[in-house]
């Protein structure tokens, strides 16, 4: 497990200082930093959603779309067991209920933001399944220097809720790790497309919060990651 222990201190690391760096930036400096990652953050989220939904063909190399049904259904369900389960309400409430301890301003849009950002790419599943089989941390390693950038300027503009992420990160791509010799099997390409494109959806939701003061709640959109992987159970595809 050493490239995720690695990634998630890069993670803590980049939040303290972006923390740091917070307390010397304007607030309209901040606000309008945050606006633009927003739009970077978007722009990531798309290009991993086209990546995992348009492939070429080997014969004529046209390109085709593919898992428009399953993203829509994916979202939709996903947000109805998120709204049913009260996620966002509950971490806003967790969140708050720090916010009044310990003075962590905006807490829970830190931590779910930076969750979401740093836990569904490509990267953190086939990371985590290179070190658990062939003990080759390259990739998590490669993610951490990555990871250690967006934290830092994610905590300038979000504060000390990006910090915490390293917590589901952990736990994460822990699991992969430890479990990657039973699991390798069973995680198939178009799997790890389908739960990327869902992923990678949940980051657009991300940056457009960012970017527009919606009403959007990706902490409820969480649960649409775990339909690609029952559809994959259920239906072989």
């Amino acid at each position: 497990m050493t490239g995720t222990l690695v990634n998630c201190a890069g993670i803590v690391a980049g939040s303290i200082i972006g923390v740091a760096l917070k307390k010397g930036i304007p607030q309209r400096i901040s606000e309008a930093a945050l606006k633009t990652e927003g739009l970077g953050v978007f722009l990531i989220g798309l290009s991993g959603v086209l990546t995992a939904m348009i492939k070429a063909e080997p014969q004529t190399g046209r390109l085709m779309a593919n898992g428009s049904l399953l993203l829509l259904i994916s979202l939709v369900l996903g947000c109805i067991c998120g709204e049913a389960l009260k996620i966002d309400d509950r971490l806003n409430a967790f969140g708050r209920s720090l916010e009044a301890r310990f003075g962590a301003e905006g807490f829970a849009r830190g931590f779910v933001s930076a969750s979401i950002i740093f836990g569904v790419g490509a990267m953190a599943v086939i990371g985590a399944l290179e070190e658990g089989l062939s003990g080759n941390a390259n990739t998590l390693y490669t993610k951490s220097m990555l990871d250690f950038t967006t934290a830092l300027i994610l905590a300038s503009a979000l504060g000390i809720g990006v910090l915490f992420s390293f917590v589901p990160i952990l736990l994460l791509q822990g699991s992969v790790t430890v479990l990657a010799r039973f699991i390798a099997p069973y995680i198939t390409d178009p799997l790890l497309d389908s739960f990327c494109m869902v992923g990678y959806a949940l980051v657009m939701v991300t940056g457009i919060n960012f970017i527009a003061d919606t009403r959007l709640k990706p902490a409820n959109l969480m649960p649409a990651m775990i339909i690609p992987v029952l559809w994959q159970a259920f239906c072989g595809a």
